[in-house]
């Protein structure tokens, strides 16, 4: 159910693309754009730091257990 609700088809996108651009004009679309790429980026970036420490505990435990 959860992946039904996150999946967004090409009509929706072009649907909330074009309100996008309705509402905030295109001078200002893709400067908001970009902005939001960096934040994704940013977000991506974060989570890989966060995530490396838990990954390398796991394959140290994974080696103890082995011997």
């Amino acid at each position: 159910m959860v992946n039904q609700l996150l999946f967004i088809g090409t009509t929706e996108l072009m649907l909330i693309a074009g309100i996008a651009l309705l509402l905030f004009g295109g001078k200002k679309l893709p400067e908001m754009m970009r902005g939001m790429g960096r934040g994704i980026s940013e977000f991506k970036k974060g989570a890989k730091e966060v995530t490396a420490p838990l990954e390398e505990a796991k394959k140290d435990i994974d080696e103890v257990i082995k011997e």
